[in-house]
């Protein structure tokens, strides 16, 4: 038996012995030999025919039916392999959709003249499935060479765990099974990590007390700062006159006008708008680690600076 790539068909050998001659009696018809085509799969059709009469076709209704009537025919070879990819992270039906997208590729592009459809569609599908998940199932966008250590890193542990009680195994060991480095078996099993995210308000107790990530993470707490400033101006403000401490404490922690702080003083409210900036500045620039502007001259000379 002898397979004609032409045709895809199995081609019958010649039969050599004599046909029997009729002797006029009636005899049962003996069964019919007929070309058959045998598939590994139950859903790879014999569709040679149509292929050959879809090449032959220019673009048109009659190629797009024929084309149509192929897919068809064929589509449940693309959901069986689209069914190898289950519980990956993404919907049977979303797959099944990107399978028949490989398949409408590979039937455009196949060549009848190279041998069976079904050797050519698989690795076509399968990789149009394989690329949806490289690129659009990963949550954080990682490199493809760090998606392929991945790959590397997970088939290497389920091939080093396969025996029933075996430990996991260590970098060290998925190392010297890959042939990758130390570093590069370190990279892969990150990026395990990376294909899928948790949401920040998943919950992470089943108790009564439920609680989210997003209450597990911390924040920057402004007291902190408060603190950092009051040590900082604590000591420009103890070398401040009396007056002047008086009048911020009236100002700041009373929260008094400063009409009310001129009243209780007896001087005028320019002069305390005057007193409270100046006693500001000194305070900060001391905080800040500069000289105070009197030492550099800034209000030598001039008037009602007290």
């Amino acid at each position: 038996m002898r397979i004609d790539l032409s045709t895809s068909r199995l081609e019958e050998p010649a039969l050599t012995e004599a046909k029997p001659v009729s002797t006029g009696a009636a005899t049962e018809p003996g069964p019919s030999v007929r070309s058959t085509t045998r598939h590994p799969h139950d859903d790879a059709p014999d569709s040679a025919t149509d292929f050959a009469r879809l090449a032959g076709l220019e673009d048109g209704p009659e190629r797009d039916a024929v084309r149509d009537e192929l897919a068809t025919a064929w589509l449940p070879m693309a959901h069986r392999i689209a069914g190898r990819f289950r519980d990956r992270g993404e919907s049977i039906e979303d797959l099944r959709q990107v399978a028949a997208v490989g398949l409408v590729k590979a039937i455009d592009r196949y060549d009848p003249s190279r041998g069976a459809f079904e050797s050519y569609a698989v690795p076509t599908i399968t990789g149009e499935v394989k690329r949806h998940f490289r690129d659009r199932m990963w949550a954080l966008r990682v490199p493809r060479r760090v998606q392929e250590l991945r790959n590397k890193v997970r088939i290497a542990r389920r091939d080093l765990t396969l025996n029933p009680g075996a430990p996991e195994p260590t970098i060290a060991e998925i190392a010297a099974h890959t042939g990758l480095t130390e570093d590069e078996v370190g990279a892969g099993m990150e990026a395990m990590e990376s294909f899928s995210t948790l949401s920040l308000d998943a919950e992470l107790s089943s108790a009564d007390d439920n609680y989210s990530l997003a209450d597990t993470l911390g924040e920057s707490d402004s007291s902190y700062d408060v603190v950092v400033d009051r040590e900082a101006a604590k000591e420009g403000l103890r070398r401040l006159p009396e007056r002047e401490r008086n009048i911020l404490y009236m100002r700041f922690f009373e929260d008094m006008t400063q009409n009310h702080i001129a009243d209780q003083l007896g001087i005028s409210q320019m002069h305390v708008s005057r007193l409270i900036s100046r006693s500001c500045a000194r305070v900060r620039e001391e905080a800040l680690g500069r000289p105070p502007r009197s030492a550099r001259g800034g209000s030598k000379g001039r008037p009602g600076a007290v």
